[in-house]
Order: structure tokens, then C-alpha cells, then sequence
């Protein structure tokens, strides 16, 4: 079903039932994390679970996910991407399963842990799937947009059918994605390509690599959610940090020996990958951050429901839902660098403008344009990174490209969330306020929005870094460059 390089932009019947197969594993994702963050108090109620047992529901997933992003990667360009996407869904389903029924702790973190781990490698190989059945330019433009939408539409909707489901018992929450995984895997067995051969069908595996890196990027995310805990100079963290430098670098010698190594470092001289990995990593840490904060203090300080906090931040992701599809064709007419620089500012004007939030400050004014800039954010980075991350990479490592990048979003996320963490600790601590007070609170959340807008200017810096140079020598040849051409 690959298309050729002259396909047109407008996608064959069977191009979009993959590709609906293809997004709706993403769409699952999406909806996946959202329903469990919102059940998480009836979970702690019913299970009888401490706070730091409770976090690691969400933090199991992303331990899972974050940690073996790029494995998962990689794994798809060498034992099949078909195969592996498969193979992958079919275990989310079970995980979900089992973490309906279950009754203890240990356990539902156990199959959060796996079903992080599935997306793990479904989300890199749906991605490469795409990437190597729609060729570079308004087809796969198209392609990525659509992806990006039904991201953010499982999210939302996530946000609404959670709190809805927790009302009749947080278990359903848990239940759900079961029979959409299962119907997803059907789809998969009759409408997702075989976009070539794996390479080597898994020969020459570098198993050593592989765990290299599987060790590297679990020890890592699991430094980054304990540093709050643990505190960031304890010994505890100090010793976890040098265990995975030490990782890293045995991981880079040995792949700098392997005859087929995991992941080829030379990928990295790209700088069209470098940057939307970067830019990656400033969004999901900038939105992360900022999430948690805005959660707290929608739920905390204003005493709002679950259901109305999803509500409030429903305008971000309808915005992305509905916007992100029309994203394509931005990129077509103005380059993925560009489009991103856009969002990048969005997001740095939704956080300033949530910066000064008041105990009492009124939504209309205070928050819901905040929300919208933050959509304009989604819809014009998210698409357009994944875009910029896999263009003029071969197909031979699509995988690896689309784990990269991936990997990034999540990093980001983790670091965003650990930092944002520690700062609304110190800061209501040390605050002068009555513990417990508006103003106190306050004292914490402010400097951790300071997080975001900062992730997010470093993020705008980087995008415009690739945009300066190329205008300058644009006005210095005394000509405009087309706007179909990408500045890389």
C-alpha cells in the first residue's frame, strides 16, 4: 500500500482504514492516561493506598513508556514494524484486562507497567508505519496531522468519559481500552501494511545494546520520578544518576563496536532530528508541568470536581482535535520549523498568562485563554516535530527516528513533572502563609508555572535558532525563499 514518491496528497480507501487503525492505537493512549488520572482518589479510597503507592499508577506507565521507547523503536525496523505493532496492542489488551480485576496495588501498578511498556512499541511503529507508507511531503503532512489529532482527541475525551466511568466504579476506567485494544487488533490483521521486510528478521540482533539501553532509560525515568521523594542531592539520587551515566556510556562504547548496533549514533548528526527532539522535550516538559500545577489548583485551592476540571482544560484539546488535522497543510505551505516556532510561542504566552493566577481569578479572563493558546501550542508543534523528526531519515530507520523523538516527548515530560514537583514542595514549605492556606499554596504553584515558561521559552529559542540563520541568508541574496520549502 506504500504510495510512490509522486502519490498525490489525497489518500485510497485503504490508506485511511490503516491509517484510522494506526491512530486509533494513539487515540487509546491518550484516552488510556487521562480516564486513570482522573480515577485516581476513588483507586486510593477503595485500595486503601498510600500517596506514594498511588503515584506510581501513573508512574509505572511512564516508566514503562519512557524506558523503553527507544528499544521499541528500534525493534520495529529490525523484527517488523507490523509485527511488533501486533503483537504490542495484543498485550495492552491483556494488561487492561488484568488491571480491571485486580484488587491489589503491587498488581495494578505491575499492569500499568506493562501497558506502558506496549505503548512503548506500538507508538514508534504506528509512526514508522506511517512514515514509510506515506512519502515525504503534503501525503505524509496529511498522515501526521490526523495522527496528531486523534492524539489529543483520545485525551480529551479521556478527561470527560473518566470522570463519567469513575462515577460507576473506577474499574470500568481500567476496563474500557480492553475491547478497543481488541478491536484495534482486528483491524490491525486486515488493513495495516507490511511496509517491507525486517531488516535481518532479527539477525544479528544487538542484544547487548538492547539491554544497554533498556537499563539506561528505565534507571533514568525512575531517578526522575524518586528525585522528588528521594530529594534531589540525597545519596539515593546521586547514586542513581551516576549508575546511569555509567549505563550510557558502556551503552555508547558497546554500540560503537557492535557489527549492527541498536541504534546508529550517526543519526544524530541530523539537525532536523536534533531540534524537534529538543523541541519535544520542551512541550511535553513545559505541558506536563503545567498540567499538574493547573490540576492542583483547580482541584486543591478552588475545590473543583474531577468532571469540572475536565472541562476546563477541554478547550485545549478540542482546539488540537479539530485544528490538528488542518496542521498539514501549514507545514506544506510554510515548513515544519516555522509552524513550530508558532506554537512554541503559543505555549510561552499561555503560561505567562497563567502566571499571575489569583485564588479567586475568574475563568473567562484568567484561564480559558491560557487553555487556547495552549491548543494553537499542540496544534501547531506536536504534528509538525514528529514531521521534522522523521523527514529524510531512510526507511531503514524510521523506527529508531520515530523512538527518538517519542522518547523525547516522554523525557521531557518526566523532567517537566519531577522539577515542577519539587518547586510547589519547596515552595509551600517555606512559605509564610498558614499551611494549607490559598496564599501558601499560591507560593508553590507560581514558581512551578515559572517552569513551564521557561521550558517553553528555551524550547522557542531552539525552534527560532533554526529559523534565524536561514532568513539572514534569504535577505542577504536579495530574495525570499518559497514558502513550500522547509527550513531545516
Amino acid at each position: 500500500m506504500a504510495f510512490s514518491s509522486s502519490a498525490p496528497a489525497t489518500l485510497d480507501r485503504r490508506a485511511w482504514g490503516a491509517l484510522l487503525v494506526l491512530c486509533g492505537a494513539l487515540f487509546l493512549d491518550g484516552l488510556d492516561i487521562s480516564m486513570v488520572g482522573v480515577a485516581l482518589p476513588s483507586i486510593e479510597g477503595d485500595l486503601h493506598l498510600s500517596t506514594s503507592t498511588l503515584q506510581w499508577i501513573v508512574s509505572g506507565y511512564v516508566l514503562g513508556y519512557g524506558g523503553l521507547l527507544l528499544l521499541g523503536g528500534r525493534a520495529a525496523d529490525l523484527l517488523g514494524r507490523r509485527r511488533v505493532f501486533i503483537a504490542a496492542l495484543a498485550v495492552f489488551a491483556v494488561a487492561s484486562l488484568l488491571g480491571a480485576l485486580t484488587s491489589d496495588g503491587t498488581l495494578l501498578i505491575a499492569t500499568r507497567f506493562l501497558k506502558g511498556l506496549s505503548a512503548a512499541f506500538t507508538a514508534p511503529a504506528s509512526l514508522s508505519i506511517i512514515t514509510t507508507t506515506f512519502p515525504e511531503g503534503p501525503a505524509r503532512n496529511k498522515a501526521l496531522a490526523v495522527w496528531t489529532a486523534t492524539g489529543a482527541s483520545g485525551f480529551s475525551s479521556g478527561l470527560i468519559l473518566g470522570g463519567l466511568l469513575t462515577e460507576l466504579g473506577w474499574r470500568w476506567t481500567f476496563l474500557l481500552p480492553a475491547p478497543i485494544a481488541a478491536l484495534l487488533l482486528v483491524g490491525a490483521l486486515r488493513l495495516v501494511p507490511d511496509t517491507g521486510r525486517p531488516a535481518r528478521d532479527g539477525r544479528g540482533f544487538d542484544l547487548r545494546g538492547a539491554g544497554l539501553v533498556a537499563a539506561t532509560m528505565l534507571l533514568f525515568v525512575f531517578t526522575i520520578v524518586e528525585a522528588p521523594s528521594a530529594g534531589w542531592t540525597s545519596l539515593r539520587t546521586t547514586a542513581s544518576v551516576l549508575a546511569v551515566l555509567a549505563l550510557g556510556a558502556a551503552f555508547i562504547a558497546a554500540e560503537q563496536r557492535a557489527p549492527h548496533p541498536l541504534i546508529r549514533l550517526g543519526i544524530l548528526r541530523s539537525a532536523s532530528l536534533r531540534r524537534a527532539n529538543l523541541g519535544a522535550m520542551a512541550v511535553a516538559g513545559g505541558w506536563f508541568a503545567f498540567q499538574f500545577v493547573g490540576t492542583l489548583y483547580l482541584q486543591q485551592l478552588r475545590g473543583w470536581s474531577a468532571i469540572e476540571m475536565a472541562v476546563a482544560f477541554l478547550p485545549a484539546g478540542l482546539l488540537v482535535a479539530f485544528g490538528a488535522p488542518r496542521s498539514g497543510e501549514l507545514v506544506d505551505r510554510f515548513g515544519t520549523t516555522r509552524v513550530t516556532a508558532v506554537g512554541m510561542a503559543a505555549f510561552v504566552g499561555a503560561y505567562a498568562l497563567f502566571l499571575p493566577i489569583g485564588a479567586d481569578s475568574p475563568y473567562l479572563t484568567a484561564m480559558l485563554p491560557t487553555m487556547l493558546l495552549a491548543g494553537i501550542g499542540f496544534m501547531c508543534a506536536f504534528g509538525p516535530l514528529n514531521v521534522a523528526a522523521t523527514n529524510g531519515i531512510a526507511d531503514h530507520e524510521q523506527g529508531l527516528a520515530s523512538g527518538l523523538v517519542q522518547t523525547s516527548f516522554q523525557l521531557g515530560g518526566a523532567v517537566g513533572l519531577a522539577v515542577a514537583t519539587a518547586v510547589i514542595d519547596a515552595g509551600t514549605t517555606h512559605s509564610a502563609s498558614a499551611p494549607g492556606s490559598a496564599a501558601a499554596m499560591l507560593d508553590g504553584f507560581h514558581p512551578a508555572l515559572l517552569v513551564s515558561l521557561t521550558v517553553a521559552a528555551l524550547g522557542l529559542l531552539v525552534t527560532v535558532g533554526g529559523v534565524l540563520p536561514a532568513v539572514v541568508r534569504s535577505l542577504a541574496a536579495g530574495h525570499a525563499r518559497p514558502a513550500t520549502e522547509d527550513v531545516r
